[in-house]
């Protein structure tokens, strides 16, 4: 497995620290991601997660602009002010700052996402509600009423 798929929610600790699910961390691994690059999603009140090849991606994005253009200014802002390194400590854990809380109202629970090639920390019931709003405007029935 060498994709982030499905979701699954976890409980923040004490110290404020969520255990990354075993699924995603095996994804690290096998990746070799030691430090994950954090960014304010464009869309979601979501942070997304990945490896340097996740700000690679936009870095080759702005260069492939003309970097003085207001647009490649715009996703400089968006992708480096908007984003921070953060590491799991050695038990797995991410400690959930107050960069993550005050951009997505993550308080007591996290909702890890798959997004194959990342992954995304969001609000249990803010991804619910998301997730429903998606398949609805796709025309998809099912799930939970």
């Amino acid at each position: 497995m060498n994709r982030f798929l499905s979701n699954i929610t976890n409980r923040i600790d004490a110290k404020g620290r969520v255990s990354v699910p075993a699924p995603f961390r095996s994804v690290l691994a096998e990746r070799k991601i030691g430090e994950l690059f954090c960014f304010q999603d464009f869309v979601f009140p979501a942070i997304s997660a990945g490896g340097p090849e996740l700000l690679d991606r936009f870095e080759r994005q702005i260069v492939a602009d003309d970097p003085f253009s207001p647009e490649a200014n715009q996703m400089s802002l968006l992708i480096h002010g908007g984003g921070v390194y953060m590491k799991l400590d050695a038990e797995g854990r991410l400690m959930i700052t107050d960069f993550i809380r005050d951009f997505t109202g993550i308080t007591t629970d996290v909702t890890f996402v798959g997004r194959a090639d990342h992954f995304q920390l969001w609000e249990p019931n803010t991804f619910q509600a998301a997730q429903a709003e998606a398949r609805r405007v796709r025309g998809l029935g099912g799930g939970r009423t």
